[in-house]
This record gives C-alpha cells, sequence and structure tokens, in this order.
C-alpha cells in the first residue's frame, strides 16, 4: 500500500512544474476524431479539461463535429460529398453543418463540462464576429478561409471563469455563413490568444516514422525540420495539413503545439503535465 501512495505523491510532484508553467495561461485544444464519439473517452476528455481549468490553466475548446453532421445529412437523405479531403458543402448542407455544430454538439459539450463541475459557455464563429472567412474555393462551396479572428469574446468568457466551447462556422462579408476546418480555426484562434500550447487530438498516436509501427513515435519536431519530412514522405497524406496547422500556429507565436492520441484516456494531462508527454511536439 505504502508503494500506491508513494507512486501517487510523485506523480502529482512530477505535475508541479508543469502547472506553474501553465497557471494562467491559454491552452487551446483541438477536439474531434474518436475522443468524441467514444464515450468513455468523452467523458475523459471533459474531466482533463475542468481539471486543467481548476487548477488555473485557461482553457479553450474548439470542436469539430463530422460524424454527427454525416449522421444529419444521411437522416435527411443527402449524402455527403468530399473534395480533396475538405466537404463539399452547398447552402442546404451548410445550414445543417450551422444547426448541428453550433447546436447540438456544442450544447452537448458544455453540458457535459457542467456535468464534471466546470463552467462552460458555447460560442460559434459568428459570436461577436469571432471568425471572419472569405470562400475557400468554389468547387467546395461554402468552406470558408479564415480572413480574421477576434478574441475578445473568448477573453472576455475566461476572465468571468468560463471554458469557452467553439464550433467552427464563421461569417462571410456579405452575410454567409462558412464551414471552417476545426484544425485550422484552432491553430488561429491559439494564435490570436497567444497561447501557450495548442493541442490536437487525432486518432492515432502521433507523427510515426513508420507509419505502420507506432513504436516510431516521432517525439519532437522543430518547425524547419517540417519541410525535409515532408519530402522523405514521413509526413503525408492526412497528417500534412494538421502539421501545417500547427507549423502557422508556432510561425504564429504560439509556443508549442502537440499532436496527440485521443484514443488514450486523459492523454491531454499526460501531455500537459508529466514528463513522458503523449505524441509529437511541433516547436520553433
Amino acid at each position: 500500500m505504502q508503494i500506491d501512495y508513494d507512486v501517487r505523491a510523485n506523480v502529482m510532484v512530477e505535475a508541479l512544474p508543469y502547472l506553474q508553467e501553465y497557471n494562467n495561461k491559454v491552452v487551446v485544444i483541438k477536439y474531434g476524431g474518436n475522443a468524441m464519439t467514444n464515450e468513455a473517452l468523452k467523458q475523459a476528455v471533459m474531466k482533463d479539461i475542468v481539471l486543467l481549468s481548476l487548477v488555473g490553466i485557461k482553457v479553450v475548446l474548439v470542436h469539430g463535429g463530422g460524424p454527427e453532421i454525416n449522421a444529419m445529412l444521411k437522416k435527411v437523405g443527402k449524402e455527403s460529398k468530399f473534395v480533396n479531403g475538405l466537404r463539399y458543402t452547398d447552402e442546404e448542407t451548410v445550414d445543417i453543418v450551422q444547426q448541428v455544430l453550433a447546436g447540438k454538439v456544442n450544447k452537448d459539450l458544455v453540458q457535459l463540462l457542467h456535468g464534471q463541475g466546470g463552467r462552460a459557455v458555447g460560442l460559434c464563429g459568428l459570436d461577436g464576429n469571432l471568425i471572419k472567412a472569405e470562400q475557400l474555393d468554389p468547387d467546395l462551396g461554402y468552406v470558408g478561409e479564415i480572413t480574421e479572428v477576434d478574441p475578445e469574446i473568448i477573453t472576455n468568457a475566461l476572465n468571468n471563469g468560463y471554458i469557452p466551447v467553439i464550433s467552427t462556422i464563421a461569417a462571410g462579408p456579405n452575410g454567409e455563413v462558412f464551414n471552417i476546418n476545426a484544425d485550422t480555426a484552432a491553430a488561429r484562434i491559439a494564435a490570436e490568444m497567444k497561447a501557450e500550447n495548442l493541442i490536437l487530438l487525432t486518432d492515432i498516436k502521433g507523427l510515426l516514422e513508420d507509419k505502420d509501427d507506432d513504436n516510431t513515435l516521432i517525439r519532437t519536431v522543430g518547425v524547419s525540420y517540417v519541410p525535409y519530412l515532408k519530402k522523405q514522405g514521413v509526413i503525408s497524406g492526412g497528417m500534412i495539413p494538421k502539421i501545417d496547422c500547427c507549423v502557422e500556429a508556432v510561425r504564429r507565436g504560439v509556443k508549442k503545439t502537440n499532436i496527440i492520441d485521443g484514443r488514450i484516456p486523459h492523454s491531454i494531462l499526460i501531455e500537459l503535465l508529466t514528463d513522458l508527454g503523449a505524441g509529437t511536439m511541433i516547436v520553433p
């Protein structure tokens, strides 16, 4: 029993310098993938976020909701269509995206955080002109490219003790509503908030030297090394846009970014508060 107490004490002691490092600092977490559809993982993520908030870390939660959007489109008999990995979004689809992301998914997450003892407020890119965008590509319909982020409403929420939960739809220049990639939005929000860290939850262990071998995890990557890894094929496929988002965030002033495995319970705490970490860190 004494050994068990020692282990627990050592875990808390190990966390101390990280708690000091992140105290009163902003951490932006992009939430999606398997961690969003598995109920046990979802509860673990909510507990992590509430704990971080209670110990003085300013957590901003940015979320997607692809599976929920697909389910709703299927329910109304509309087929999901993708162009180069991005959802084609016509006028009917963007209405559904807005309803699902800013409505059901966003408010469900707020309620889950409240259920774990947190104080959360749901926001979307339309609130307070938080995210402004223009059309990314006519072939994609109402998919937007961010032109401006005004973080005032996020700052106000944090200063009043709330965890902002943000769905990534944006306002167009002529009253349009655009669907925004959640990774991209999280990176830009992190930059505007001068965040200490941006964390992307994914369905893989991190950046792997050999994509078929989890034992080849690359724990730290410098921004200047990214072009070489792309040339070697280490960064490829769906990892390219995630790494690009991390690089962009770092170049805009975020201290560090992490791609971590959302399939591991409490991976956020493991990454932020332990020496081991839980994925790949991209640094200047």
